[in-house]
């Protein structure tokens, strides 16, 4: 079936529905991943390095690099097996994104703005988007081939992404692209799935996703957050079918108490063919923007609860790494990684064929 066709197929499909369809079918950024690799998505084009400048924000930009050479350094994952993904275009952004949002990302000063970095306003935007914004496309295409692989696979795991802050017409909060809406909209269309639930527990809200899916019942979103911080957006919680609001100190055992609650209220609730988990690191005790006190054993606690959530129901399940401001956030996700393979959640290691 031809992709004009394919898009006429679906009833009710407006123009801009079937645009979209179209889009996503003529999409490069899904093909086919040899058993030989792993279901882990990374390119080193996703560090982040601008003449010192990427360290005027708090958030470590090499630690997507760091938390694979941990992984490959102490034997837990060959370099060979990592997936490497494409750069999303702007076709593919424009699947969410406006063509208005994507033109004003061609302005320093805007960029400058939605990644809190005020000296890039002087920079040259060709430099803008090849340092800062190139980088984040290729997230953006991780978190998107991603949701495939977790089809494929039972699970993936994106060491980037999760840019829960930016919607299809608003960056912030270091977000400028909706990676998670893009990676949501591509598997109803190309993964032939109509229910996913996005369980995020960064340390501050998903105002993005949550204005994206404000009013489709295809997807349920789980937020746990510290109510205290940024980006206190109001009109978008009353989108989340489920809000866990945690006060600024919350400690592990807490923390753990409550997610384990919010897990067996989500399980009555919806029954998802993918969730999408956004597994910020800001919750981490120390951390400059969370203010909560989330131990480093109590980070890998989370994710394992979180990924036997989904092996328990069968559920495939994409990691994101989203937030996590200090330099320790990729010590701990790599070993919050090695407990998951050590628990068999999941496999680095090569399959037998």
């Amino acid at each position: 079936m031809s992709s004009s066709s394919a898009a006429a197929s679906v009833p009710g499909a407006t123009p801009a529905d079937a645009l979209r369809r179209n889009r996503i079918i003529s999409s490069k950024l899904y093909f086919d991943v040899p058993g030989s690799k792993a279901p882990v998505v990374y390119s080193t084009a996703y560090d982040i390095a601008f003449l010192g400048i990427e360290k005027m924000h708090p958030f470590d930009s090499s630690k997507w690099g760091r938390i694979c050479r941990f992984l490959t350094k102490e034997g837990h994952l060959e370099k060979t097996r990592v997936v490497e993904p494409l750069e999303a275009s702007k076709e593919d952004l424009l699947v969410v994104h406006t063509e208005a949002y994507l033109n004003s990302l061609r302005s320093s000063f805007r960029v400058a703005a939605i990644v809190e970095v005020p000296p890039l306003t002087l920079m040259p935007n060709w430099l803008v988007q090849q340092r800062l914004l190139y980088p984040f496309r290729k997230q953006v295409g991780g978190s998107i081939l991603s949701a495939k692989l977790a089809l494929e696979r039972g699970w993936a795991i994106n060491v980037g992404g999760g840019f829960h802050h930016c919607s299809a017409e608003e960056g912030g909060g270091f977000c400028a692209y909706a990676d998670i809406s893009l990676s949501i909209q591509f598997a109803f269309v190309r993964l032939d799935i109509s229910r996913v639930m996005i369980i995020d527990l960064d340390a501050h809200q998903g105002n993005g996703h949550e204005k994206d899916f404000a009013n489709d019942g295809r997807v349920y979103i789980l937020d746990m957050y510290n109510a205290g911080i940024y980006p206190f957006d109001h009109a978008a919680k009353r989108y989340i079918d489920q809000k866990v609001e945690l006060v600024s100190g919350t400690e592990t055992d807490d923390y753990l108490d409550q997610l384990d609650k919010a897990l067996k209220v989500a399980q009555t609730r919806f029954q998802p063919q993918l969730i999408i988990y956004n597994a910020g690191t800001d919750i981490l005790d120390g951390d400059p923007l969370g203010n909560l006190k989330i131990s480093p054993e109590g980070v890998v606690i989370r994710d394992e609860k979180v990924f036997r959530f989904a092996k328990d129901q069968n559920i495939p399940l994409v990691m994101m790494t989203s937030g996590g401001y200090m330099k320790s956030s990729a010590r701990v996700i790599a070993d919050s990684i090695t407990n998951l393979s050590q628990k068999n959640l999941v496999q680095l290691g090569s399959q037998p064929d």
